[in-house]
């Protein structure tokens, strides 16, 4: 069985930061690109960013220059460093990964998703 357990939601002002984290643990064999993604109420799951197993990422236009992205392989996990965070940023984020398990499947997990508030 595998898990991906997510961290570090909360409330922030415009132009603060969050950080949050995701980690994968359970029957893994290798796990692929790592991401995260964010839902408004009643609009589609949007990708923020993603990154490969290799480090290479990739930002939406909306978070370029203000997320970033990264992960470590040894532990499984990915992290989203937001910064400069305005009131659009706010939905639910939630955490993919793309995992291989013991028994040679693969298929994409997601995480239970945290919720992030930009006010004032």
């Amino acid at each position: 069985q595998v898990q991906l357990v997510e961290s570090g939601g909360g409330w922030v002002q415009p132009g603060g930061s969050l950080r949050l984290s995701c980690a994968a643990s359970g029957s893994i064999l290798s796990v692929g690109d790592m991401g995260w993604y964010r839902q408004e109420p009643g609009k589609e799951r949007e990708l923020v960013a993603r990154i490969t197993s290799g480090g290479s990422s990739y930002y939406a236009d909306s978070v370029k220059g203000r997320f970033t992205i990264s992960r470590v392989n040894a532990v499984r996990t990915v992290s989203l460093q937001m910064n400069s965070l305005q009131p659009e940023d706010t939905a639910v984020y939630y955490c993919k990964a793309d995992i291989i398990d013991y028994r040679g499947r693969y298929r994409d997990y997601w995480g239970q998703g945290t919720q992030v508030t930009v006010s004032s």
